[in-house]
């Protein structure tokens, strides 16, 4: 992979100019806000939630959003004839995925750090939010293949997240009562990230933060698998070769 700094650069350059990571930057500013304007006076119940729809729903968007911009600019022809490989270029893009969410990540930390008192694990988070947020770049790669529109990205992802991010949510909230139904939540990829946020606030047993990360590891190796397989047909089909 002698090629993916390079190509993590030009990812980071091409956010920029799509304007996505502008996008990003003010997604951060509305959580700084959502935080200002809430009223739990503990903080740490409120936060992982934050940092849990942005790195699921943020890190499939710039997945999707890259990979469009790309087919209308028939870059994806230019993979055929250039020298990196499938990994390097999945990888790269991954990379700036996660880049972006940390520095979500960031801001918003740093605010609620200053001017909230807030009570979690920084490094914690960190790890959590990269397991998180390059799991769900590999989702965003799997569903921008079977979505011919930016439309229908956008609906697949509401499917995904109604399906498995929803009932997380409400279970975070305490909204879901059923002890059994709460139990079957940890077959979701969506729930293994809850359980690692909540874990930075020290909520939850340390076998379930290590089940969780190695389950959310094991079933992104899965993904990596699926992604890499079906991404020559996605772009030879884009190509028009």
């Amino acid at each position: 992979m002698n090629n993916l700094p390079t190509l993590y650069l030009g990812e980071l350059m091409r956010l920029r100019k799509y304007n996505i990571l502008s996008a990003s930057l003010f997604v951060a500013i509305l959580w700084v806000g959502v935080i200002y304007f809430s009223e739990i006076q503990e903080l740490s119940t409120i936060f992982p939630l934050l940092v849990f729809i942005d790195a699921t729903s943020m890190a499939i968007l710039l997945i999707g959003a890259t990979m469009f911009f790309e087919r209308e600019e028939g870059a994806l022809k230019t993979l055929f004839i250039s020298p990196i490989t499938r990994s390097e270029y999945i990888w790269a893009k991954v990379s700036a995925g996660i880049s972006s969410n940390l520095l979500t990540l960031l801001i918003i930390y740093t605010y609620a750090r200053f001017f909230r008192e807030l009570d979690l694990s920084f490094l914690g988070l960190v790890g959590a939010v990269i397991l998180i947020s390059g799991f769900h770049s590999l989702v965003g790669f799997l569903l921008s293949y079977r979505s011919r529109t930016f439309t229908d990205l956008l609906m697949s992802m509401f499917i995904y997240f109604l399906a498995l991010a929803l009932p997380v949510v409400l279970d975070l909230l305490g909204m879901i009562e059923s002890k059994f139904l709460s139990n079957l939540l940890y077959l979701l990829p969506t729930k293994a990230a809850q359980v690692l946020l909540v874990g930075t606030a020290g909520v939850g047993e340390t076998w379930e933060i290590i089940f969780s990360a190695a389950y959310l590891l094991i079933l992104g190796g899965i993904l990596y698998w699926f992604v890499i397989k079906r991404f020559t047909d996605f772009a030879a089909r884009e190509s028009g070769a």
